[in-house]
């Protein structure tokens, strides 16, 4: 069965979220459990926590369908050892908040190194392969630490792969697969994949035979035991073009027969799948014409 909805407010508290995801029709959402673009957020309070709760399970959505994201501050990967652990430490608040309001799944980008590397460098190919490589195992490191410092929790870490934009990792499968090598405690991550994202990297989706290579591929360099939730969403950006811009579901690059794939494919039952496209006020028809391509002819 598949669990289609969106990356939903949480506007006036986190407790709204259930609600608004109820209002489209969703059986999935995204939030953020505090402001993405701020370091530091007030503790939940009991209040909110508790209605979150109930409001989850008015909703009928499972804790399971649910994929937080943490925020966009944060690089596991930094260079900057002050700016590194200082997202390490908002890393481990966004799964101690994920743990309180009973969800057991925290969604966030690798990380970027952001060092700028000429392409006129002659060496260019073998300094990006160094500092994507140091990077890779820093974001390793930031993960252990951060599973090391939650040792009771379950909340899953799910690595998103990235469009690869600027200095973004994650656009390559083998880049998710290095990381998730080096963490030691394999059962805390998974792992989200963006169709948006994994188009604009360089992995076609747009008919049978390229989704087929590209779902193998994933499932040979990474597997799809590690895959715990997608983000469905239309491209404005050109095949390969590294260039992360969302669009509205049959608007952009992908178009219809993308989706058909996917919610035809059973490898892709039981995990949320997320709308992040770009017209909150069409979500609701989005996620009724995701349904019904079910079972029809792909």
């Amino acid at each position: 069965m598949k669990f289609v909805g969106a990356h939903v407010s949480t506007s006036g508290g986190v407790e709204n979220a259930p609600l608004n995801a109820m209002k489209i029709g969703a059986r999935a959402f995204a939030m953020f459990t505090k402001n993405q673009r701020q370091w530091v957020a007030k503790p939940l309070t009991t209040k909110s926590i508790d209605s979150f709760r109930r409001n989850l399970e008015e909703s009928n959505i499972e804790p399971k369908h649910v994929l937080p994201h943490d925020s966009y501050l944060i690089n596991l990967g930094s260079p900057d050892r002050e700016k590194l652990q200082k997202s390490r430490d908002a890393f481990i608040d966004e799964i101690e908040r994920c743990e309180l309001l009973g969800l057991n799944k925290l969604n966030f980008h690798p990380g970027s190194h952001l060092v700028k590397i000429s392409k006129r460098d002659k060496d260019y190919e073998k300094r990006v392969a160094i500092e994507e490589s140091r990077c890779l195992d820093v974001i390793a490191d930031s993960i252990n630490l951060a599973i090391e410092q939650t040792k009771e929790s379950d909340v899953k870490l799910i690595i998103e792969n990235t469009a690869g934009q600027g200095t973004n990792l994650g656009y390559r499968f083998e880049h998710i697969a290095h990381i998730i090598e080096r963490v030691e405690d394999k059962s805390r991550v998974g792992v989200c994949l963006d169709t948006c994202h994994t188009f604009a990297s360089g992995y076609d989706l747009r008919t049978k035979e390229a989704y087929e290579k590209t779902m193998s591929k994933f499932d040979e360099v990474v597997g799809f035991k590690y895959l715990m939730g997608m983000h469905i969403n239309d491209s404005k950006s050109k095949f390969g073009s590294r260039v992360d811009r969302h669009h509205s579901l049959g608007e952009g690059e992908l178009g219809w027969d993308t989706f058909r794939f996917i919610m035809n494919d059973d490898r892709l039952d039981d995990i949320p799948l997320i709308l992040e496209t770009i017209d909150s006020s069409i979500w609701d028809r989005e996620i009724r014409e995701l349904y019904s391509l079910k079972a029809k002819s792909c």
